[in-house]
């Protein structure tokens, strides 16, 4: 991995990435997550991971396997630095490991807006922001679960989920955590979208799964990342871990235990398809001691976030990702605000490569609000701009126009000013005119402007983006996998 990223815009960093620790720091953690896996080990509850670790060598007691160091080194060797995304469009592939890549919110329960306030999500609501996330030029991936669809099934979410995120976009995708039989099912459309044996050469639908905190995989979070992994489809492993209750509440040893977690579920990836694409996505936060409750807005959350991306970029050389847009405020207010752009700034400056929970979210991960996922994307792409840093080439440097203006001049007229003059950015939401232009715009707010701006998205959108023939397949499958056909 170099030290020079290019950005989604095709901009390269010029900012150096921020660190948390000296780099002298990291084979301390290493060595410390070694001590971890082969002396203490990690739970597995899924016979078919305990008996492919089994085979590979590795002790097993019960359901707790000690994994050696060889084995978890020549793993993270075998994991890719950089990975092709494919997409239905191939125009919107998307390099995985090399620039900034944002994707929609896992893991909300609620939506919101100015018109009908706080309620489940639906279906219609999972669509929209399918939508919203497809005509966003910030966001580079599709599908995750913005919203749960409370009117369907949770057996079936996944699947659901899926079919709206193939026929409203053509972005690469992502998919659900699910049971084997879930799993392999979605694995399934995405080939009826790509054709059969595609996925067997290209990487088109990845995953995100999370570690049981501490040292433990859950039953579900295995079938999903066996599943993936026997397809060499990407799977991200997200230890999302509460330091002073499910892990250690020095600092420190949380960077440890997530960088272990994080290391255990990588390693099952590359003994059942070595080279397969893997993603390291730390995600731990400090728990509220007050209450031992889950905060996302606090700054040690990045403290140890920001550390682990520092093993996964520069020690283990591995894609990352980051949550960067929490907020733990209940509303779309000053609180939300100043939470958002913390988080924001520390997740693209600490280097993170895909970019979660920056489209909308509130308290704590709970709600989407569909003004915030507007006022989100710009404030994601003021983050951009300024990771983008400082053209310091001689034609930037401008001695020649500056000696040309000379003294008391004026740069307004200038020919190299007008032939750069939309280069700044821009907003989308914020208003930047005078006071007196906004009193003769009636004093909008910009929650008003984004709900404003939301309504005309998903009213200009297409009602699919497939054709008849593979909505009808998709359709039949979906009856199939339901009993109903």
């Amino acid at each position: 991995m170099t030290a020079t990223n290019t950005f989604c815009n095709g901009s390269t960093r010029k900012l150096p990435r921020t660190k948390m620790v000296d780099d002298a720091e990291l084979p301390r953690i290493h060595a410390a997550t070694v001590r971890l896996l082969e002396g203490t080990g990690v739970i597995f509850e899924h016979d078919e991971a305990l008996e492919i670790f089994k085979n590979h060598g590795a002790k097993i007691d019960g359901k707790t396997v000690y994994i050696p160091r060889d084995m978890a080194e020549t793993a993270m060797d075998q994991a890719p630095v950089t990975f092709r995304h494919e997409a239905r469009n191939q125009a919107q592939s998307v390099t995985i490991g090399d620039g900034i890549a944002p994707h929609p919110n896992v893991g909300c329960v609620f939506c919101e807006d100015m018109d009908k306030g706080k309620r489940r999500g639906l279906l219609e609501d999972y669509a929209n922001f399918q939508k919203l996330s497809q005509a966003s030029e910030i966001c580079k991936l599709t599908g995750a679960t913005p919203v749960a669809p409370d009117d369907v099934e949770a057996s079936e979410r996944a699947l659901y989920m899926l079919y709206e995120t193939i026929k409203h976009t053509d972005k690469p995708l992502i998919g659900s955590c699910t049971v084997a039989k879930k799993a392999r099912e979605s694995l399934e459309m995405v080939e009826m979208v790509f054709g059969q044996n595609y996925l067997d050469n290209h990487y088109c639908v990845g995953v995100s799964t999370n570690p049981l905190s501490p040292l433990k995989f859950a039953t579900e979070t295995l079938d999903t990342i066996i599943a993936y992994a026997r397809r060499g489809q990407p799977v991200y492993v997200l230890p999302c871990a509460m330091a002073g209750v499910s892990a250690p509440i020095d600092l420190f040893g949380s960077i440890v235990q997530q960088n272990t977690e994080a290391v255990a579920g990588i390693t099952l990836t590359q003994l059942i398809q070595p080279g397969s694409p893997a993603v390291y996505c730390p995600a731990s936060t400090m728990a509220d001691m007050r209450t031992a409750l889950c905060v996302y807005a606090p700054p040690e959350q990045f403290l140890i976030n920001s550390t682990c991306l520092q093993m996964a970029i520069d020690f283990y050389k591995v894609p990352t990702r980051i949550m960067a847009g929490m907020t733990d405020s209940k509303e779309v207010d000053v609180q939300a605000g100043y939470e958002t752009m913390q988080n924001l700034l520390m997740g693209l400056m600490s280097g993170g490569h895909m970019v979660e929970q920056v489209f909308g979210v509130l308290d704590a991960i709970m709600t989407i609000s569909y003004e915030k996922f507007i006022i989100d994307e710009e404030m994601m792409s003021r983050v951009i701009r300024i990771c983008e840093g400082v053209d310091t080439s001689e034609s930037a440097m401008s001695l020649d126009v500056i000696q040309e203006v000379g003294p008391g001049g004026s740069y307004i007229t200038h020919r190299d000013t007008f032939t750069k003059f939309k280069n700044p950015w821009r907003p989308t939401v914020s208003f930047w005119e005078s006071y007196t232009k906004w009193e003769e715009k009636g004093k909008e707010s910009v929650m008003a402007r984004a709900n404003k701006k939301y309504k005309e998205i998903l009213a200009s959108r297409p009602q699919t983006m497939i054709s008849p023939d593979l909505d009808r397949d998709l359709r039949h499958f979906l009856d199939r996998a339901r009993g109903l056909s």
